[in-house]
């Protein structure tokens, strides 16, 4: 059945995070002396990148606590970007203690200013009660709210909230649009989601080439390896109702969608 989407920024900001390296020449150095000097004079933007070069530990050793800081300088600035890392860092207790309470503040803050990432995540929080009531209608107010600016993580879950009648009323079909949405945008979970739809003609027609095809997409592109393995459980366990021709018409059309996808990056 359907999945949440639960967003993990943090390895995101930190996933392309290289050991600090001896052969840092001149120039950078010369630039991390220039970005303090501008955070340390009040600048909001430059507060936020030095934070998040000690987070990332490039150039300098990383260092959560003293990412705290500067994100916490800007934020108190009123920076969302800055408001809404520092919800990231206080939920995964990066830095800080761990406070879900202090997360959804911060989270408050910069969705209050417009920041998806910040809607979306306040969005979480409300759907699993942490450091707020859990509140499945306060949860798709934000979803909603993410979802409308293109984030692929809140459209998944807002058609999450569809699919399960959690907070809205239960509707498969504004659930597979949602899905189909994100799926569009090359979300795997949401790829998942929409080919259980079609398996299942919840919301759709029943197409079980269709569910192939999405449950195909999933499994070549979930980023977590137990996400791989049960796209790639249910599509195996999808590929027993189907033929050889409708095996090889769901591969095609997989390999189109890709290829298509990958034409559309800049």
């Amino acid at each position: 059945m359907p999945t949440l989407v639960i967003v993990t920024l943090v390895g995101s900001l930190l996933q392309s995070a290289q050991p600090p390296q001896a052969a840092q020449n001149t120039q950078g150095a010369a630039e991390l002396a220039a970005l303090r000097a501008r955070a340390e004079k009040g600048d909001a933007d430059a507060q936020v990148k030095l934070g998040t070069t000690y987070a990332s530990g490039r150039g300098v050793a990383q260092d959560f606590a003293q990412a705290v800081t500067w994100y916490r300088k800007a934020a108190d600035q009123g920076h969302a970007g800055a408001q809404s890392l520092l919800g990231i860092f206080y939920g995964k207790g990066l830095g800080v203690v761990q406070d879900y309470a202090q997360s959804s503040a911060w989270y408050r803050k910069a969705a209050d200013q417009g920041n998806v990432g910040a809607q979306s995540l306040l969005g979480i929080l409300y759907h699993n009660g942490q450091g707020v009531p859990q509140d499945y209608a306060q949860a798709v107010v934000w979803f909603r709210k993410a979802a409308n600016q293109g984030d692929a993580d809140a459209q998944s879950n807002l058609g999450f909230a569809y699919s399960n009648g959690q907070g809205v009323p239960r509707d498969y079909a504004q659930a597979a649009v949602w899905f189909r949405k994100a799926a569009d945008q090359g979300l795997a979970d949401a790829q998942a989601n929409l080919a259980f739809s079609y398996a299942n003609g919840q919301g759709v027609v029943r197409d079980l080439i269709e569910a192939q095809k999405w449950y195909n997409l999933a499994a070549s592109r979930a980023l977590r390896a137990e996400n791989q393995t049960k796209y790639a459980e249910a599509r195996d366990t999808l590929a027993k109702l189907m033929t050889v021709a409708q095996l090889a018409e769901a591969q095609q059309r997989a390999r189109a969608w890709q290829q298509a996808f990958e034409g559309k990056r800049p």
